[in-house]
């Protein structure tokens, strides 16, 4: 365990891990109580209060919530290194999404009150906690901006080559997303139901853009060609991390 979780372990990039001193790091992990954690198990539940912050040691998760009708819509992804929680801890008062890891997980569960302390002696922690939060803040206004003015195969296309480069994996055939998602979990992130996300995967297959092999997988066959047709060309390069 001590291998896997010390503070010089290389977390993945853009991570709330990954951007902490090694000194402030190895005494953040410090202060919780590791658990390992089943598949499907939510580690938070939306409406409850927060007593606690959870550091994703080796873990992948979803981030989901439920509106009044019902709908569940898929929200975000946390993988090792994230931090989830802090919302609930910081200010709001109950949780305002469930997380629900993918597999098996181990965890790192920090009470509040100490997490809010450390914060308190860490300056330099609690400044990289809010520009992480104004990340997050500016991913789900572009997911906004996204559904307002494309369809949803270009809102689908622009989505797929943002988690290609957090989170994809160069294969030969292409760039993996690195990420199981089933079609409705697809459908969460950009706003649209299983059927149009269907559709529009059938539009970027026939494109020669994407493949999927798997179930839970899609590839990017053509990375350039796929940004040309979400339309940002314009902006940087997808790059996979290395396996």
């Amino acid at each position: 365990m001590r291998q896997r979780t010390g503070s010089n372990r290389s977390w993945p990039a853009g991570t709330f891990l990954s951007r902490l001193s090694e000194q402030s790091r190895a005494k953040l992990l410090g202060l919780g109580q590791f658990h390992p954690v089943p598949p499907q198990r939510e580690l938070v539940r939306q409406g409850e209060p927060g007593g606690s912050v959870w550091l994703l040691i080796d873990a992948l998760v979803k981030v989901s919530a439920r509106v009044e009708n019902g709908t569940e819509a898929l929200l975000a992804l946390r993988v090792s290194g994230d931090l989830i929680g802090e919302m609930a801890v910081l200010g709001e008062p109950v949780r305002s999404a469930t997380v629900t890891t993918c597999g098996r997980a181990v965890v790192s569960q920090i009470k509040g009150g100490v997490f809010v302390d450390f914060l308190q002696q860490d300056p330099a922690v609690a400044l990289t906690l809010n520009q992480m939060t104004i990340e997050r803040l500016r991913w789900s206004n572009q997911r906004r901006l996204d559904f307002a003015g494309y369809e949803t195969s270009r809102c689908l296309a622009r989505v797929m080559l943002a988690l290609a480069g957090r989170h994809g994996q160069p294969r030969p055939d292409g760039i993996d997303l690195g990420i199981p998602l089933t079609q409705a979990e697809l459908g969460g992130l950009v706003g649209a139901k299983e059927a149009t996300v269907q559709k529009a995967l059938r539009v970027l297959t026939s494109m020669g853009l994407v493949t999927t092999p798997g179930r839970r997988r899609v590839v990017i066959t053509d990375v350039e060609g796929l940004r040309t047709f979400a339309d940002l060309s314009r902006f940087g390069q997808v790059t996979a991390n290395p396996d």
